[in-house]
């Protein structure tokens, strides 16, 4: 066989060979799946808990504990499990906020967050970990500036929190 039939043999097994492999993979750009957790209690002066983000972007910037989606969790799954890394708590009964997906939400590129609202009684010690320089409580007439959309989020959360709570 001569250099050109074996060329040509490699052209068409690499021909073959990336059929089989793009069988499942598609041309349509996916966007990075994120879910946040918002933690109001049921204070007389209700608190929210957020996070000071280490790292860029908006790092130093005040926002909800949250991150990327690994690939075996639900979004209800991946909130729960930043809420823990960032700030040490454990949450549960998770309530959707909604879904917020505009397309320059995130300056690292297009990503669709899914949020939940968390109720608890009262603060609870937390503590800054992982990527979360900082964890602390802030009464919903004193929030600071938010990073990403979150003032939008926020907004949205409070008025879920009194639908639940201050309708009765």
């Amino acid at each position: 066989m001569n250099i050109l039939n074996a060329i040509q043999q490699i052209v068409i097994l690499l021909g073959i060979f990336r059929e089989i492999i793009m069988e499942y993979t598609y041309r349509y750009p996916r966007p990075a799946v994120t879910a946040d957790c918002i933690v109001i209690t049921r204070d007389a002066d209700p608190k929210v808990l957020l996070i000071q983000r280490g790292n860029e972007p908006y790092r130093g910037y005040w926002a909800f504990p949250g991150g990327f989606m690994d690939m075996d969790e639900t979004t209800e799954q991946c909130a729960v499990r930043e809420m823990m890394e960032e700030t040490g708590l454990d949450v549960s009964e998770l309530k959707q906020i909604g879904c917020y997906s505009k397309v320059d939400r995130d300056p690292r590129g297009r990503t669709i967050t899914v949020a939940y609202l968390v109720v608890i009684a009262s603060p609870v010690p937390v503590r800054g970990q992982d990527d979360a320089a900082k964890a602390e409580w802030f009464s919903l007439s004193a929030i600071p500036k938010l990073a990403f959309d979150h003032d939008e989020i926020i907004s949205d959360a409070i008025s879920l929190y009194n639908s639940l709570y201050n309708s009765k």
